[in-house]
Order: structure tokens, then C-alpha cells, then sequence
């Protein structure tokens, strides 16, 4: 059996590129490999450090390399870029990943189980529908509009828009009805698909002892507790819950020197899905405070009067990415009068 030190793929859907080096970088072979033939090539190799960008399909190639007792890296591909020479090919990829696996203080990503990937796709699949159907109540709106129908906007007012839709003593052409017919049809198909998915979130959510805790946070629901046990990665992965919402993009961008600190806007990184949802469960709490009033004292009672309600928003989401890190990781329930909203009991 050959014998090498690390060996960098370039993953594609037909041809991977290989490269093979030592731990002083020097290069020991480069060669391109069909998709068939990978595994089998590296079935033939001692036991080596294999490494990749965490790109599609980086997962399951990680599940079969690891299998034949290769220690499997993925690395994100925005840490391989600054590691690339001059002109972009698959060569030069593949020799970045190498480089980029082999410092010290790289960031690689957990190769996720079967399960953990599958449960992943029931989030990616719901916001696909979700967003099918924004798409869907907004052209229906516009259509309506063509001929002086206006309702007021958002999902819970195009029961009456369709209610106009179907009302014979409307002044409405007959082919408009008949062409927006269709629409209502796909929107009632998309409402029932959305419905079964959240049924089957809920179901997992009373299952899972971490979600049930996760969900005594103000502003996290089935659906965010088990995309957190989807979508994120393992809570030993992060040393403090300040890491955690820095990976989710919770954190302001920095643009630091000479000793002077400046922040920008949020970063934006990390995990879309999961990020986008925190922001969605903490505008609902901060409405609801808006509205009713928060507790006396509390974090929310005094930013409410201070800033912006989206800067709020984007805080209460960062507080609550930490505070679920730290059940996650310690265990208990949420609790207002903890440490960060944390009590063991």
C-alpha cells in the first residue's frame, strides 16, 4: 500500500482532482480521477489525512472515505480561497485544500450522519414551500390589483382576496377568474404540504429531550429547537456561546486597526436557515413586548426604549443563540433570574 501524508480532493460531479503532498507541502502527486474509480484508489492508500471543501456531496464522500480509516477533513470553502495561487483550475484547488487543512489554526467542519443530513432537508425542503407560496400570494395580489382589488398585505388577508376571487357578483372577467384558478389551487396544495411538515417538526420536537428544553426560551418553537439539532453543528464544537452566535452570523463585522475598534453590520456567516430563524422568533418576542410590555427590569424593557426595533431583533437573536449553546451544552432550562437565562434545575 502506498504510504502519503495528506491528500486534497477537488470534488466534482464526474472528475476529481487529486493531490497528494507531505506535511512539508511538498507535492507528491497530482493526478485527476473519475467519480467511480475515488474510492477504490483510496482503498489502496495507508491510513492518511483525506481533506475537502464542505461543498455538496462533501458529507457523504466524508461517511465512505472515513469508512476506510482515512481521518476525513472539510474544510469551508471561503478559509481554502485565500490559499489559492493566481489562476483559478482545479490543480490549484485542489493544492489550497491541502495547504489550507494542513495549518494549525484551521476551522473544519463535522462530517454529519445520514440521519442528521436528512433531517436537515425536512428545513430546506419547508422554506422552499414557504417561499413558493409568498411567491404565490404575492402574483395573486398583483393580478387582483390589475382590476381595483386590493387587500391588505400579508398571508392572513388572502382568504378574503380569494373569497372576492370566487364571489360571482364581483366585477371580474371570467378569464382572469379562470387564469387565477390555477394559482389557488397550487397555493391550497402548498398550505396543506406546509402543514404536514410542521406536524412532523412538532412530532420530533416532543421526542427529543434537547429541543423540549430549547423550547422553554422566549422565541423558540419546534421548528427552531429541532433546526438546531439539524443544521447545527455539535455544541462541543464551540468553546463559548459567543462563538456559537458569531458562526450564525449574529455578530457585528469588524474592520479593526492601529488599536481602534470598529464594527460594522452583522456578519452574515455561518448557517442561513437557522440564522434567519432565531431573527424570526425574536421579532416575535419583541412585537409581543412592543405591544404588552416586557418585564420590569429586564434586558428587552430597557432596549425597547432605546434603539431600533431591528437592532433589537438582531440582539435578542444573539442573546438566544447563546443562551440555547448553553443548554445544549450544560443541560437545564431556560430561566429569566439565571445566568444568561440558564438554570440547571
Amino acid at each position: 500500500m502506498e504510504k502519503f501524508n495528506i491528500v486534497g480532493l477537488d470534488l466534482a460531479k464526474n472528475t476529481i482532482q487529486v493531490h497528494v503532498a507531505d506535511f512539508k507541502g511538498a507535492v507528491l502527486l497530482r493526478r485527476k480521477i473519475s467519480r467511480s474509480q475515488l474510492l477504490p484508489y483510496l482503498a489502496g492508500l495507508e491510513r492518511c489525512i483525506v481533506a475537502m471543501e464542505a461543498c455538496a456531496g462533501a458529507h457523504y464522500w466524508g461517511r465512505e472515505i472515513a469508512k476506510l480509516g482515512h481521518e476525513v477533513r472539510l474544510l469551508p470553502a471561503v478559509y481554502v480561497k485565500p490559499f489559492v495561487k493566481r489562476q483559478k483550475n482545479d490543480a490549484a484547488d485542489a493544492e489550497a485544500i491541502c495547504e489550507a487543512a494542513m495549518r494549525p489554526t484551521m476551522r473544519f467542519v463535522a462530517v454529519k450522519s445520514d440521519i442528521k443530513q436528512a433531517a436537515s432537508m425536512v428545513f430546506k425542503v419547508r422554506d422552499l414551500f414557504v417561499r413558493r407560496k409568498t411567491q404565490l400570494i404575492n402574483a395573486l395580489r398583483g393580478h387582483m390589483a390589475e382590476f381595483g382589488i386590493y387587500v391588505p398585505a400579508g398571508p392572513a388577508h388572502v382568504g378574503s382576496l380569494i373569497a372576492k376571487l370566487d364571489d360571482p357578483a364581483c366585477d371580474l372577467p371570467e378569464l382572469a377568474r379562470a387564469t387565477c384558478a390555477p394559482l389557488v389551487e397550487m397555493l391550497w396544495q402548498l398550505k396543506t404540504k406546509i402543514k404536514q411538515l410542521d406536524a412532523e417538526i412538532a412530532r420530533r420536537a416532543k421526542e427529543d429531550d434537547i429541543a423540549k428544553r430549547l423550547m422553554t426560551i422566549p422565541g423558540i418553537g419546534p421548528v427552531i429547537a429541532t433546526a438546531h439539532e439539524a443544521l447545527a453543528p455539535p455544541s462541543a464544537s464551540f468553546t463559548k456561546g459567543r462563538d456559537f452566535s458569531a458562526w450564525l452570523g449574529l455578530t457585528p463585522r469588524q474592520n479593526s486597526k492601529g488599536g481602534k475598534t470598529k464594527l460594522g453590520k452583522t456578519s452574515k456567516m455561518g448557517q442561513r436557515d437557522l440564522r434567519r430563524l432565531l431573527i424570526i422568533g425574536a421579532a416575535s418576542v419583541v412585537r409581543w413586548a412592543a405591544r404588552h410590555g416586557a418585564p420590569e427590569g429586564s434586558w428587552l424593557s430597557r432596549m425597547l426604549g432605546k434603539k431600533h426595533p431591528m437592532l433589537i431583533t438582531v440582539a435578542l437573536a444573539n442573546r438566544t443563540a447563546r443562551i440555547a449553546w448553553a443548554l445544549m451544552t450544560n443541560g437545564g432550562i431556560y430561566s429569566a433570574n439565571g445566568p444568561l437565562g440558564v438554570s440547571t434545575k
